[in-house]
């Protein structure tokens, strides 16, 4: 079979890497000259752990990465808002922080090693025959494709193919995203917790550990340090200078403003985010994957689970079902309870952490206190962060 993949991000790639093993010849297009990943520290679940599994990258991935335990969130006074251990849900269960490029490479490796091929520079920007057995991509230099029996759509949250399958699809981008970065750990740690520190729901500052920095030549453990902005107040943070930034850190974290040390917004980069709604992700042979299928804030920390799941559903599907369009179909069926469960709970509370209410930031403080301590909610809170909530169907 002959196999499209628009797109080489992480659900792009883990697919790549699964239909190429399986035998399948696949074709990878990239609008960039050469591979790259996007975004700075990720937070893999036990979800996305037994995903990797199924690529045999799980022992690489915590190599690289930073085994987390624990995500803890306090607000400016100190007192604890959030407090959820991965053994709430099970015993065993752990997370993995890691930078973004440490988990790119090893599925680049992975998709390259199963023989799949790469088109860089080769932006895809429309797709014929989408009702037919014949799909063909058009590139943005007026090429146009032979036909493919399968063409999978892993462009990003800001797809510009997602309306080629789902006309109806409803894109909104978020009025808040983050200044981020990946510093070095000012503890040196290869493990540990997942910090987060609030001021109502204006402020939250957050700390992640990720293991091995790519980008750091003395190789020193890395931390994924992140600042909650409002959209429309980024070129005044921008204006205010380095100076201010740092004192901000200071003034709410004094071990975030170690870790930012002498890094100044030149340093940061800034991510907005989007949610997608998408009632319909298969259109023939074509299928929408990862944040093209369902893009939503990063509150929940899903957005990687979800895409190496997304790709494992789809590996499965093929190798169970006959033709491709019953095996996309089989494959959305599986995830659909998943991503949608995550999507509502990422809309439900993102406001609650990222928004100008001072009632939702009072409210939340008590409310999340009060449920951490319970035992049924602790597990219920536990089980979604593992990355195993779904809807009941």
């Amino acid at each position: 079979m002959r196999a499209a993949v628009v797109g080489s991000g992480i659900a792009g790639l883990a697919s790549a890497a699964h239909l190429a093993r399986a035998g399948h010849q696949v074709t990878i297009f990239e609008r960039f000259d050469a591979p790259r990943p996007v975004g700075a520290g990720l937070l893999l679940q036990p979800s996305g752990l037994m995903a990797l599994d199924g690529l045999g990258l799980r022992a690489a991935a915590m190599d690289r990465g930073a085994r987390v335990s624990r995500l803890i969130g306090r607000n400016a006074r100190g007192r604890t808002v959030l407090d959820l251990r991965y053994s709430d849900a099970r015993k065993s269960d752990y997370g993995v922080g890691i930078h973004r490029a440490s988990l790119f490479n090893l599925l680049l490796d992975a998709a390259r090693e199963a023989g799949a091929h790469w088109r860089t520079g080769s932006e895809v920007f429309d797709i014929s025959g989408p009702d037919t057995d014949t799909p063909c991509l058009h590139l943005a230099d007026g090429e146009t494709t032979a036909p493919f029996d399968l063409v999978l759509i892993c462009d990003g949250a800001h797809s510009r193919l997602r309306r080629v399958v789902c006309p109806r699809a409803r894109e909104r981008v978020f009025p808040w995203g983050a200044f981020w970065a990946i510093r070095p750990d000012p503890d040196g740690a290869r493990e540990g917790e997942l910090e987060q520190v609030y001021d109502g729901c204006r402020i939250m500052i957050g700390l992640l550990p990720v293991g091995d920095n790519p980008a750091d030549p003395q190789g020193r453990p890395g931390v994924s340090v992140f600042w909650s902005v409002r959209g429309t107040q980024r070129d005044a943070v921008l204006a205010a200078g380095d100076d201010a930034f740092r004192t901000g850190f200071a003034r709410y974290w004094p071990r975030a403003r170690l870790a930012v040390g002498e890094a100044g917004l030149g340093d940061f980069a800034y991510a907005s985010y989007q949610d997608t709604l998408c009632p319909d992700w298969r259109r023939g042979r074509i299928m929408l994957l990862g944040d093209a299928a369902h893009a939503m804030s990063p509150q929940l920390g899903q957005g990687a689970n979800l895409a190496l799941c997304d790709a494992a559903a789809l590996a499965a599907a093929m190798a169970d079902h006959g033709p491709v369009q019953h095996a996309l179909k089989a494959a959305e069926r599986a995830r659909r309870p998943a991503t949608t469960y995550y999507g509502l709970m990422s809309r439900a509370l993102t406001p609650v952490f990222q928004s100008s209410s001072r009632l939702l930031g009072w409210a939340r403080d008590i409310v999340f206190n009060l449920s951490s301590r319970l035992p049924g909610l602790r597990h219920w809170m536990g089980w979604t962060l593992t990355g195993r909530g779904r809807m009941p169907w």
